[in-house]
């Protein structure tokens, strides 16, 4: 196969991730297939785990990439059309730790790519994955006749739904938007089996997803989901990205509440029952968490972000639950650490259930800073980093204080900026934070204008 077929570009921090045909198309999941098959054997390893999200091109893309690994003699068990915290428990439940998640999350609809698992550490990322991209570019793979089989791992995951969960005696009525998203395969049939009056829209699978883009953490996308809320007179409005590994909630008003909110909201339910007192989040959080969390006589642990590493660094850790902003959260006091937005929103559900309190009165006492949602600047994959570096030298020479463990974090008295090269697309990322609006603009103001130079 001819070298150009394989975009380094694709090769991300988190994962492997392009548009559909141009970057990611049927003759490089077969490479990749084989260069993963090959590279597992190289570590003893002769099965995996493969599935797929409802993206138009996910098909194709695993039976070429199936025929790839089988090129290499490794198993594969096939589970077909999953979310990503299903995959993620096959791995599991079926003690086959290498797999590949064919899935763009919540991308644009012509995206799409593979979340990729060698070993036991989990899903592979920064160096991991530009060592795969070299081990393939070498195209020294094995040879040999893998067999495929298919499992189904539908009851499995709806029993481990209810194994940690125990509802109170108060019934709510919760709006559910999967968008269209894969989580419309079985978002009905396990909330159902709950003591929950459920309400769905957008609940049709559909890879296109015409109804709104799939990613519930730009607030913009829950409109509908607000809407329906107030008209149900709901308790709760929860939506879920394309490949269903993130959680979106919208209180009874109809009002957006914020994963580091959320994040607010378990902790406080959950600090006396965990062993360690402390919990981590990533540089997009809001400063209320941090502060929350010493007011609790816990320890704040702030990380870079990016799922891949939270998730891995909660597990190193032995923390009881962490997230971060863009939706993914981590329970280990009563789950198994994955990230699931089904599970997420069943959390929540069961927190109100033992409660006579509102959603939005459980936010009530918490401190308020004024924040701007994720701030996007299209950027090719090389300029980006310039960009951010530009960021860096400014923030050095005004001798502000900075975090650099992902971009640039730069922190005042009364506020933060944050500047990253997005690891998932062609973007420069920002979000800023104060104790004022006014505050707010001028940090604003401040940083995007050198952001914008030059463009």
């Amino acid at each position: 196969m001819d070298s150009t077929v394989l975009n380094r570009n694709i090769f991300r921090s988190y994962d492997i991730r392009g548009v559909y045909p141009e970057t990611v198309n049927e003759a490089v999941a077969e490479l990749i297939g084989e260069g993963f098959g090959s590279y597992i054997r190289e570590i003893g390893k002769t099965e995996c785990i493969v599935g797929y999200d409802n993206r138009l091109s996910s098909k194709s893309l695993h039976d070429a990439l199936i025929t790839g690994i089988l090129k290499t003699g490794v198993n594969v068990v096939s589970l077909g059309l999953v979310t990503t915290p299903m995959y993620y428990y096959a791995q599991i439940y079926y003690k086959i730790a290498p797999g590949i998640m064919i899935t763009a999350s919540h991308n644009p609809k012509d995206d799409n790519g593979f979340k990729i698992s060698f070993d036991e550490s989990g899903n592979a990322k920064g160096d991991e994955i530009q060592d795969f991209y070299r081990y393939i570019m070498k195209r020294d793979f094995y040879q040999g006749e893998g067999g495929m089989i298919t499992k189904n791992i539908e009851k499995a995951y709806l029993e481990l739904m209810h194994e940690s969960l125990s509802f109170g005696d108060r019934r709510l009525k919760v709006v559910l938007d999967p968008g269209n998203g894969t989580t419309s395969i079985i978002a009905q049939k396990i909330f159902e089996t709950f003591p929950i009056d459920l309400v769905l829209i957008n609940d049709t699978s559909d890879g296109t997803f015409p109804n709104h883009h799939p990613d519930p953490c730009v607030e913009s996308n829950l409109s509908q989901l607000k809407e329906k809320v107030k008209e149900e007179q709901a308790d709760l409005g929860l939506a879920f990205d394309g490949d269903g590994d993130r959680i979106g909630v919208v209180d009874e008003n109809g009002v957006y509440i914020r994963t580091d909110q959320y994040m607010i909201i378990i902790i406080k339910s959950i600090i006396e029952k965990v062993r360690q007192k402390a919990f981590l989040y990533d540089v997009k959080c809001s400063k209320s968490l941090e502060d929350v969390i010493k007011e609790l006589g816990a320890k704040p642990i702030c990380y870079r972000t990016g799922a891949s590493y939270t998730k891995a660094k909660v597990r190193e850790l032995d923390l009881a639950f962490g997230g971060e902003f863009s939706g993914h959260v981590y329970f280990r006091d009563r789950f198994l650490g994955f990230d699931s937005g089904i599970y997420a929103g069943l959390r929540f559900v069961e927190l109100l259930s033992h409660s006579d309190k509102k959603a939005s009165e459980l936010l009530e006492g918490v401190p308020i800073y004024y924040a701007t949602e994720e701030l996007k600047f299209t950027y090719d994959d090389e300029k980006k980093f310039e960009v951010v570096n530009r960021i860096l030298d400014y923030a050095s020479e005004k001798g502000y204080k900075i975090n650099n463990i992902d971009g640039v974090r730069v922190n005042f008295e009364d506020g933060w900026a944050l500047v990253r090269a997005s690891n998932t697309g062609p973007n420069v990322t920002a979000r800023f934070e104060a104790k004022t609006e006014e505050r707010l603009k001028q940090i604003q103001e401040e940083f995007t204008s050198i952001i914008e130079e030059n463009k």
